[in-house]
């Protein structure tokens, strides 16, 4: 529970420091003085985003910090689970600079806002008035039956297994989309496929494709030029190696004469030798040199054939269409197989779906047995606080399965005897919907062991004998939980065992607000001002003192 709060330069407040009770705190003063602040600033310690615009002081930095007493709420685990050190007397701090930084500490540890939020929510259940008017959303009452009903666990498992269907369907969903536009394009791939398949590419083979054809176009020229070549070097009158050969025999007479005349016979020894093998290979090539009609049209055919492919499928070289032969393979063999995973995927989805069924079922089950007894305890409590006629009916209507089950629950109300119940949001006033709000918070707090729970003006719209009873309830509730109550009724005021008072002070050129704990005839001062205003009668002040007396 809270056992001090602290807030600096947020808002209106520049400094306030708080102490509650354990068990009813009350909160008064003027429409404006700044108590709703205080839940403002108690929302940035649960995880709410902060603002650099809440800066009192817009050069100085704003720091909330609590301080929580645990050691009842079994809250080791949640530590545990975020990496944070356990202490019975947990600190939790805000801190937001003038530049709108934003840190938050448990423990001196940074941590983020989601794991404020995840421990916040341990701690305290913050009512607003804004809360009231999500009584009427179906949503807000299955979870409040679901906690009634001890379903919470059930509900998170049911959750994660209609996760797990969506996901299934949604992948279903995407094989039969890809298998409809495969369906269309299969058999051009398989066209497709085909044509490369059968045209048996080798991914080397155009180079010399394109040599052969080269050389058969030109098979005339060359076999001519290769013979004035032969015809030049060994072959005619005044053949090349004939007077190659003169010249060695002269330098063979001359070697005798000098070691230069000796090294020049030996190079022309070599380049004779050299220019032999030159004219036989010469030779050899002239006799491969060869015109064949047919052998040329088959490899023009071919070559034209692997010409035509890469226009088709707009690539420059045969591993181009080889790459694409790949994918097309790939393409055909996937929609081959897409019906095995369609199948599997169906199966998977039924599985998944009876299985989430079950749990919906089970959900439905336990949620409907609750019904009558919550029921009951609904109406009693609020006969208490003044609506002795009420009724209340819980209707289950069945819905198509969604992340909370396969149910729509209704709390329907009546506040008059013979009228019909009808839902919340259509026939209660203003303070019967504050009134059933409390009550279902009063049940709330019996099934769930928070430490703390503040009330923002909870009693809107009562007055009289039913803001005593009220009252009455909050005292009871406050033996199990700290309750912190926002309230502008005297007969709410007077219950408490600890009554704070907050008030702007307009003393400086800039209005602040404060807080100040109420004792004593101070107290009974505030509660007579609450009664009778500003300048309570005595009888105002006899009032206070009687309801003061009556707790």
């Amino acid at each position: 529970m809270l056992k001090h709060l602290s807030i600096k330069n947020y808002a209106l407040i520049q400094e306030l420091n708080i102490s509650p009770s354990d068990n009813l705190n009350i909160i008064t003063g003027e429409t404006g003085a700044g108590k709703s602040i205080m839940l403002g600033a108690v929302g940035l310690l649960l995880g709410n985003r902060a603002d650099t615009k809440a800066l009192l002081d817009e050069d100085v930095k704003c720091v909330i910090e609590g301080q929580f007493e645990i050691s009842n709420y079994n809250l080791k685990n949640v530590f545990s689970k975020e990496d944070l050190d356990y202490e019975t007397n947990t600190i939790i701090r805000r801190e937001i600079s003038p530049s709108g930084k934003s840190r938050a500490f448990v423990n001196d540890t940074p941590v983020t806002l989601d794991v404020l939020k995840k421990l916040g929510v341990k701690l305290m259940d913050v009512h607003s008035q804004h809360e009231t008017l999500q009584l009427g959303k179906n949503s807000f009452q299955l979870k409040f039956v679901d906690v009634y009903a001890g379903t919470l666990q059930l509900r998170a498992e049911y959750n994660r297994s209609f996760q797990l269907y969506k996901q299934a369907l949604q992948k279903l969903k995407v094989l039969e989309e890809e298998n409809a536009n495969a369906k269309k394009e299969a058999e051009y791939n398989t066209f497709l496929l085909d044509e490369l398949v059968k045209a048996s590419l080798k991914e080397d083979e155009q180079e010399s494709l394109e040599n052969t054809v080269r050389l058969m176009e030109h098979a005339e020229e060359i076999k001519l030029k290769l013979n004035q070549t032969i015809e030049i070097l060994s072959q005619g009158e005044y053949a090349t190696t004939s007077g190659l050969q003169q010249v060695r025999a002269l330098f063979n007479n001359l070697s005798k004469y000098g070691d230069a005349y000796k090294n020049l016979h030996e190079r022309l020894e070599s380049a004779l030798i050299e220019l032999n093998d030159i004219a036989g290979e010469i030779e050899k090539e002239e006799e491969k040199v060869s015109f064949n009609p047919e052998e040329a049209e088959i490899a023009q055919e071919r070559l034209s054939n692997i010409y035509q492919l890469q226009q088709k499928h707009s690539v420059l070289d045969i591993k181009g269409l080889l790459e694409i032969q790949n994918e097309l393979q790939i393409k055909v063999e996937r929609t081959m197989n897409l019906e095995d995973e369609i199948a599997n995927a169906l199966s998977e989805k039924e599985r998944l779906l009876k299985e989430t069924q079950s749990m919906a079922e089970q959900l439905t089950k336990k949620r409907i047995a609750c019904f009558s007894k919550l029921s009951t305890q609904l109406i009693n409590l609020l006969k208490e606080v003044g609506i002795g006629d009420a009724t209340i009916q819980i209707e289950r209507k069945e819905i198509e399965l969604e992340a909370s089950g396969a149910d729509e629950i209704s709390i329907l109300f009546s506040a008059n005897k013979g009228i019909a119940p009808q839902e919340l949001a259509k026939v209660a006033s203003g303070g019967e919907f504050s009134r059933v709000m409390f009550c279902i918070k009063y049940i709330l707090a019996e099934k769930v062991s928070l430490p703390t729970v503040i009330f923002d003006e909870i009693d809107t719209g009562v007055s009289g004998e039913i803001a005593i009873k009220m009252g009455g309830l909050m005292k009871k509730m406050a033996q199990n939980h700290q309750i912190i109550t926002i309230s502008h009724l005297p007969q709410i005021a007077a219950k408490g065992d600890q009554h704070y008072f907050v008030f702007k002070d307009n003393s400086n050129a800039k209005a602040v607000s404060k807080i100040r704990e109420l004792q004593g005839e101070d107290r009974v001062t505030e509660i007579a001002k609450m009664i009778g205003g500003d300048q309570p009668s005595n009888i105002a002040f006899e009032n206070a003192k009687e309801l003061m007396q009556s707790t």
